[in-house]
């Protein structure tokens, strides 16, 4: 039979639920031993309480730093009941058992995510007695149960209640590999904070760690047949898709996971009004109008059969016109998978209900990024720096044409455009919207000509931009043949004076920036 609860040793930062759970631990007979602030709340609650100096016959000293780092703390966690010779020297020190613990520890994240937080704040908020009383208490699960959060205080009251004082093994158990969790969380933390502001680490850092909590289960993984789920990143508050509210429509799947980051990651890069459309991770309509409703029909005229089963995103509200674009577009072109945007109205979300299987999804900060970009490999992973170069470092005109003032602001368009589409990526850009895009194949001059297919007549006086340089001059020729009146493009190949003089031949406008944007 599992050991009755008969001592517990309670000392949390946050107090969350705390007095109902302790009346709760009186109730059934507990022994409640606790430290400082805690103390003095339950006290205060009129439950018994045994201060923690009293029980260790040492005051708490050092600002509090030394209170629970005691021989009748660990030794009362660490015995082993069953253990002859434990329970002779606990009786010969005078050192009483403790059945449970209930620590939740210093807020070092909350601390250090505050604007101005100095290093010494930072110090004083590292918890030392809390995780050695999680980490002791959890190692000897077998007879001590170790809460370390409110959110486990209902399910434990409630066996006691039932189980005549005692916490189930397989409870205990449960609770002793979350309390490891947390610190080891609570450890990641602090070393990554320390990394980069105590040791001043300005490279990629020397450890990486990601941590993740299981949100929900996804549909499924890249197939049926497949399992997947979606985490997030532990350690800070919910950003991103981990903050966004799933409004109507089925469960997300692994692939939508990876298509709502690639409409996130996208649409992020324009400051107007902009709709932005991915199929398999990649965009295949974008398009930027004062009128978001306008604006997701450009987006369309892109690539309609491509669209189908697509994402779209949004950076401004889907508004009640906006929502009538849509389903216009869907009763004409098929289905969407998703819609995403920072916030959907009343009124839009009332006229996308009769679609109930399509998800829309609300992400309030589309701006919130993360710090690293990285990718899984077999046994490892690769890490950079993500891209967050919007605009080129210059715009070098390298031809004897002359691009306008509108067409350079029509490659700047285009240029963040295939910044977010798979390599090879080509894209054909006519004001603020795409006619034709091409990307994710093996040679630029077949994205190249994707794009010129997909454009058709609209190519005739669009411009074009490429994520990296031409290996050879056969892209300009074909965009030359399409009617593409501008370029923007890296440079950097071995050929550029044979693409330039191409360009040259075909009175084509080409602008040099320097800058790839490879995407794989």
């Amino acid at each position: 039979m599992a050991p009755q609860v008969k001592v517990a040793l309670v000392s949390v930062s946050d107090k969350t639920g705390l007095v109902d759970f302790v009346r709760g631990l009186h109730a059934l007979g507990v022994e409640l031993i606790s430290t400082g602030g805690t103390k003095k709340v339950i006290a205060e609650a009129g439950v018994p309480v045994k201060d923690i100096s009293e029980h260790t016959g040492f005051p708490e000293m050092m600002d509090g730093r030394v209170k629970t780092l005691h021989p009748k703390v660990h030794g009362g966690l660490l015995a082993l009941r069953d253990n002859v010779e434990h329970m002779a020297t606990a009786d010969q020190h005078g050192i009483t058992m403790i059945d449970m613990v209930v620590v939740n520890l210093y807020p070092f994240e909350a601390t250090v995510a505050k604007p101005g937080v100095t290093l010494e704040d930072a110090i004083e908020n590292i918890d030392i007695g809390g995780p050695s009383m999680v980490r002791s208490a959890a190692k000897n699960y077998r007879s001590v149960a170790i809460v370390t959060t409110p959110a486990q205080y209902q399910k434990v009251l409630a066996e006691m209640r039932a189980h005549e004082g005692t916490v189930s093994d397989a409870t205990r158990a449960e609770l002793a590999v979350e309390a490891y969790t947390l610190t080891s969380g609570y450890d990641n933390a602090i070393s990554t904070w320390l990394r980069k502001n105590m040791l001043k680490e300005q490279e990629l850092p020397t450890v990486f760690s990601v941590r993740g909590g299981k949100v929900h289960e996804a549909r499924y993984g890249e197939n049926p047949h497949q399992r997947g789920a979606f985490y997030r990143t532990l350690g800070g508050p919910a950003y991103g898709l981990a903050a966004a509210s799933i409004l109507q429509g089925k469960e997300l799947s692994f692939n939508n996971y990876l298509d709502l980051e690639a409409v996130l990651s996208g649409v992020r890069e324009f400051t107007q009004p902009t709709a932005y459309i991915v199929k398999h991770t990649s965009p295949c309509g974008v398009a930027s109008n004062n009128d978001l409703a306008q604006a997701y029909s450009q987006a369309l005229e892109c690539d309609p059969l491509s669209a189908f089963g697509g994402i779209v995103g949004f950076n401004r509200e889907v508004d009640p016109g906006t929502a009538l674009a849509l389903m216009g577009g869907m009763d004409k072109y098929g289905f969407l998978e998703c819609i995403l945007a920072p916030k959907f109205s009343t009124g839009a979300r009332e006229l996308l209900a009769v679609k109930k299987n399509l998800r829309l999804v609300e992400v309030p900060d589309i701006f919130a990024a993360d710090p690293y970009d990285f990718k899984r490999v077999t046994g490892g992973f690769v890490l950079q720096e993500p891209d967050t170069k919007t605009e080129p470092d210059e715009m070098r005109v390298v031809t004897k044409v002359q691009p306008t003032a509108e067409q350079m602001e029509e490659l700047r368009f285009a240029w963040r455009v295939v910044k977010s589409t798979k390599s090879n990526a080509i894209v054909y850009a006519k004001g603020t919207h795409t006619v034709g895009i091409g990307g994710g194949v093996y040679s630029r001059v077949d994205s190249n000509k994707i794009a010129a297919g997909k454009a058709g007549w609209r190519a005739r006086g669009a411009v074009m931009a490429s994520d990296a340089f031409f290996p050879q001059a056969d892209n300009i020729d074909v965009a030359a043949e399409a009617g593409i009146a501008a370029i923007i493009q890296p440079g950097g190949s071995i050929k550029d004076e044979e693409v330039l003089a191409a360009c040259n031949k075909h009175g084509i406008a080409m602008v040099v920036t320097g800058v790839r944007h490879f995407k794989h």
